[in-house]
């Protein structure tokens, strides 16, 4: 049995040390809300944050994250995340909605680092997640505007 920290709650996981975080979140923790995409840390869609960092949990062992901090988009419970996420419908980036809690995830890492991104702070931070549906430019637009609604 592994221990993981996950938002702040211990989980006993029955896993292999080697097994991708994604699935000891998803399948045996039962928290959804972290999707998988590709499976090769390529698309973002999986992004957690580990220790305040944010990681492509399909390609993270669950052995790395022992004794770390583990915040999955249902973690996600500050006055960051909230103005991310009140810009994010008050400008309807989403479109299917698939990758947006990888895009929160990382625009929360971001703003926490930068509260006052240029244009390319967030495109070097928000690289690597993709979006299906193409909202990038709306994406850029939302994190300017929750960084406005932080300040």
């Amino acid at each position: 049995m592994i221990t993981l920290n996950i938002n702040n709650t211990p989980y006993q996981v029955d896993a292999s040390a080697d097994m991708p975080l994604l699935w000891a979140i998803r399948d045996m923790v039962g928290l959804t809300g972290t999707k998988f995409g590709c499976g090769m840390a390529q698309c973002g869609a999986c992004t957690v944050h580990v220790d305040g960092k944010p990681v492509r949990s399909c390609s993270f062992p669950v052995a790395a994250a022992v004794g770390k901090k583990i915040t999955t988009i249902e973690g996600m419970k500050d006055k960051i995340t909230e103005a991310i996420q009140n810009a994010w419908v008050e400008l309807q980036v989403p479109q299917c909605g698939y990758c947006q809690s990888g895009q929160i995830m990382s625009a929360t890492a971001l703003l926490k680092a930068k509260p006052n991104p240029t244009d390319a702070d967030i495109d070097a931070a928000m690289q690597g997640n993709l979006c299906r549906c193409g909202t990038y430019q709306r994406i850029r637009s939302a994190i300017h505007r929750a960084a406005e609604m932080i300040k």
